[in-house]
């Protein structure tokens, strides 16, 4: 470490310990550090902040769909209604089954003795999977977060640590004021990685629980449609 910047730290030190202060006097590896996490923190919350808004919205979507569904009115109707607007979630894996069925009714197979109902199933498995799949994106980023920024922040920290000694062998004093500063800077880049990680973390695991009910719905829907398909198909093979 240069003498010059150990006698600035121990000049700034005594006199000023703001976040802004510890920034400028770290090491360029610590500040490099802090940066880093402090980005991932920005990219934590925007992405927990887009997500609470999406979960909000296709539940949303979806309680006006399923009450469209058990209105009474015929899928046929339903589908008519649904498959020209983006309803969310509920809607898109309705309309991927819709589709299903009537390409495979129009196919003429049920002559044949085939059963449509296992298309759609395919099709409603297929659709949620997706949705689910969209749904979830960028969720590894927080779990990547939360696990390894305390480990970052650790580093800077154990940096950090390794220029107050530094400091303290080029200047030959052993005084609070020189080893203050380094430490100061070091605590400040592990309480910028637990800033980053605990948001991260909690909002992986409330994400995580709402988006598995979600899906849970999903598939609940799906049973009801394969059920409900399954039950008019007979009387439509008769006809």
């Amino acid at each position: 470490m240069d003498p010059v910047l150990v006698q600035q730290a121990t000049h700034l030190g005594a006199s000023d310990f703001s976040l802004w202060s510890l920034f400028l006097r770290a090491d360029i590896v610590v500040q490099s550090v802090m940066l880093g996490l402090l980005l991932a923190s920005v990219w934590c919350w925007s992405i927990i902040l887009e997500k609470a808004t999406t979960l909000r919205r296709v539940r949303h979507q979806a309680d006006e769909f399923e009450a469209l569904f058990w209105s009474g009115a015929s899928l046929q109707k339903i589908y008519t209604q649904v498959s020209s607007y983006d309803g969310g979630p509920s809607t898109k894996v309705f309309n991927a089954a819709m589709s299903e069925y009537i390409r495979f009714e129009k196919s003429k197979k049920t002559a044949q003795g085939f059963s449509g109902v296992q298309f759609v199933e395919r099709a409603l498995n297929a659709s949620v999977a997706r949705e689910m799949e969209y749904l979830e994106q960028r969720l590894l980023v927080l779990a990547t977060v939360g696990a390894v920024a305390p480990f970052i922040g650790l580093f800077g920290t154990v940096w950090g640590i390794m220029n107050s000694f530094q400091a303290i062998a080029l200047s030959q004093d052993t005084n609070l004021a020189v080893v203050a500063p380094g430490i100061a800077e070091a605590l400040f880049a592990t309480g910028l990685g637990l800033l980053a990680a605990i948001p991260a973390v909690i909002a992986y695991n409330k994400i995580s629980s709402d988006l598995g009910r979600f899906g849970a719905r999903l598939d609940r829907f799906a049973d009801d449609f394969v059920a409900l398909v399954a039950r008019q198909t007979p009387s439509e093979k008769k006809a």
